[in-house]
């Protein structure tokens, strides 16, 4: 890779990309999580600009929402595969990755968004099968899907897979457990999936935390919160868009963040990284 396009690479920012109304036509987009939220959001956003998405969820009927939604709307048609991440066995994958095959034939684009909080719980007092389930839905079922539509990014001249981050996967928080830790984990499987291809494929692989979003799963963990105060998913797609299309190329193993930091939340990470550097200092110490 040329010097000039290291640069650009280095310094490129999903959160400042204004994509053009065709930005994803001709590609073929699998989004996760599609039925609701964020996954929905980001759907709708990749249908109006152009691309032909595939609803992966488990509730059919949220989806064929989804999709009826897309159609009124003018955009190349959708595609539904429904696909339970708790419960799916391999034969599950290998039916919706050889539909897809058949249907397009290769894949351009792949957002893992799907994702389960399960409970916020000390680690001492954590409920194992709980923790099993989370890890289960947040990390295992996105690299079973990843590899087994792997062949099918393949296929494609300019392939994107994206996953959903989250903070507390880039900075652990108490109470967070069995989420926060698969959200580490989902960071990990992106640098080693994105090492692995680059170079030898033309798929990119990078993460993207959302950060506060009005969402049911935003509810669960903070259920005091003024809703009203929270971003609604579709004001957040715009990364999204930027990642999964063109904007992207050459653009691997990246972690990205979809908003700016709360200024409280800067100040939090500033006042801690002043107190590491005092205790590590011989001179602050008694």
């Amino acid at each position: 890779m040329s010097k000039e396009l290291d640069d650009v690479t280095d310094s490129f920012d999903p959160r400042v990309h204004r994509a053009r109304a065709d930005e994803l036509a001709g590609r073929v987009i699998a989004i996760t999580g599609a039925s609701d939220g964020l996954g929905r959001a980001v759907a709708l956003a990749c249908a109006q600009h152009r691309a032909s998405v595939v609803l992966v969820g488990r509730n059919e009927n949220k989806l064929e929402a989804v999709h009826a939604q897309i159609a009124a709307g003018g955009g190349p048609e959708a595609a539904i595969g429904v696909l339970d991440l708790e419960r799916a066995l391999a034969a599950d994958y290998d039916r919706l990755a050889s539909a897809l095959a058949e249907r397009y034939g290769r894949l351009d684009g792949l957002l893992h968004n799907a994702g389960l909080l399960g409970t916020l719980s000390p680690i001492e007092h954590y409920d194992v099968p709980t923790w099993c389930r989370v890890l289960h839905v947040n990390l295992t079922a996105a690299f079973a899907l990843t590899q087994v539509l792997l062949p099918l990014l393949k296929k494609s001249p300019d392939a994107s897979v994206v996953f959903t981050s989250s903070s507390v996967g880039r900075r652990g928080r108490a109470y967070w457990g069995a989420y926060a830790v698969a959200k580490f984990a989902l960071e990990g499987l992106s640098q080693v999936l994105a090492d692995e291809l680059e170079g030898t494929s033309a798929i990119r692989v990078n993460t993207l935390n959302p950060g506060r979003a009005r969402t049911a799963m935003r509810r669960q963990a903070y259920p005091a919160e003024d809703a009203a105060s929270v971003p609604l998913p579709a004001t957040l797609t715009g990364p999204y868009v930027a990642l999964l299309g063109p904007a992207s190329r050459g653009v691997t193993g990246r972690a990205f963040d979809a908003q700016a930091p709360a200024p409280a939340a800067v100040s939090a990470a500033a006042s801690a990284e002043s107190s590491s550097r005092s205790s590590s200092d011989p001179s602050s110490r008694a």
